[in-house]
């Protein structure tokens, strides 16, 4: 008798809006379970305009779902049709529910959005509920300052969602990084759900074919501003620091994300070519790569360049963002207590002298392995097994089919 996890389907939901964090995270978990797993089939459903840039192994597909993008009152508008938000949450919720009710997933995963965007994966749930699907919600370690997730949530009724469309709850992090719903209150229904996975080590493709962007020849900081959207004021900061310390002992690449907003990125680039010491790329989709050959790397602190910083055992910078949410604040202040990263708080009055002399200390940092940390980078491995628990029959359950 086949093994009912040789055939087993998994439906992931990424809430995507304009970065590339939710997106990558998906398709990292993705990877790591078809690699194990020589029957399973997964698809994503993906908002991110950009998605097709990206390669995806055999066995891991996605369904393009119409964009939307977040505002900086946020609210939402739609991306790329001229229609308006209504219309076009529909046509998502339409989507959403109809790929599910054709691929029949055995597990359906949501990334991060209890109820996904405007509320639209919640008849899904219930739906995929009824037919015995297996619903998870995967969040990142930190979700935000406790009061304001609380609030949220209370907003778009996701407690009652957790406690009865969601059969777990799988948290991408360690319990001593603290938890993403420190204070809010939860019932034992909900709490008895949650498992610590471990972050989520990255696979770091092969170079075999890969044509640099950059000269290698030289030892380099790589400045990745991610999705660029919100790395203005980080990148300001970094090239800054360029302009005034001429002698900076190792160069900077800087990455500036495909979202960032095109009148600044112009301006970098002006900025740097007047540096001798420092390259600008706009997006690179093999970025990992570049991470490897880094000697440091400077980041706004998300949970995906966080992860490739665990898995490449590099020194970082972390720059946080705490507007509109405390996540990557949060996560960096856990990081330097464990001695994971350094961080220099842009909130503040964003001195170039800070950077330079953070820029000038950054090789020389104790690498995140020094800590030995147990279970730091067992999220793959957690979530291949949680799998297999749930989409495998045991001995018993066979003998008796």
């Amino acid at each position: 008798m086949k093994q009912r996890l040789d055939q087993s389907r998994i439906l992931i939901y990424s809430h995507d809006t304009f970065g590339l964090g939710h997106l990558r995270r998906c398709r990292s978990i993705a990877h790591s379970l078809v690699a194990r797993y020589k029957g399973l089939s997964v698809l994503i459903l993906s908002g991110s305009p950009i998605i097709g840039s990206f390669d995806f192994k055999a066995r891991v597909d996605f369904v393009r779902i119409p964009g939307v993008i977040k505002l900086k009152d946020g609210e939402y508008t739609s991306l790329g049709l001229h229609i308006d938000l209504e219309q076009t949450l529909q046509m998502r919720e339409s989507i959403i529910y109809h790929t599910a009710a054709t691929f029949k997933p055995d597990l359906f995963l949501v990334d991060k959005e209890p109820t996904g965007l405007q509320g639209e994966v919640t008849s899904t749930l219930d739906m995929l509920n009824q037919q015995g699907t297996i619903n998870v919600l995967g969040l990142r370690d930190v979700m935000d300052e406790p009061s304001k997730l609380k609030a949220e949530w209370e907003r778009k009724q996701v407690f009652p969602v957790l406690e009865n469309l969601y059969h777990d709850i799988w948290v991408y992090g360690l319990g001593n990084m603290g938890s993403p719903v420190e204070g809010l209150e939860l019932s034992n229904a909900i709490t008895g759900k949650f498992t610590y996975t471990g972050f989520l080590g990255r696979e770091i493709p092969s170079d075999r074919n890969w044509v640099a962007p950059i000269s290698l020849d030289e030892p380099f900081i790589l400045v990745t501003a991610g999705g660029g959207g919100d790395g203005v004021e980080m990148v300001d900061w970094v090239v800054r620091a360029y302009e005034s310390d001429a002698g900076q002992p190792y160069r900077a690449v800087i990455v500036t994300g495909p979202f960032m907003p095109p009148g600044e990125q112009q301006e970098f680039h002006e900025r740097c070519d007047n540096l001798s010491n420092v390259e600008i790329l706009t997006f690179n989709s093999h970025i990992e790569l570049l991470m490897k050959k880094a000697v440091g790397i400077v980041a706004m602190g998300g949970y995906n360049t966080f992860c490739e910083i665990l898995t490449l055992d590099k020194p970082a910078l972390i720059v946080p963002r705490s507007v509109p949410r405390q996540e990557q604040l949060i996560r960096a202040e856990r990081a330097v207590k464990l001695g994971l990263a350094s961080m220099l708080d842009p909130a503040g009055e964003r001195e170039v002298q800070d950077m330079v002399e953070a820029l000038r200390a950054l090789p020389h940092q104790p690498r995140p392995s020094s800590q030995q940390i147990p279970g730091l980078l067992a999220g793959h491995e957690t979530i291949a097994g949680m799998v297999r628990q749930y989409l495998e029959p045991s001995e018993q359950e066979s003998i008796t089919a």
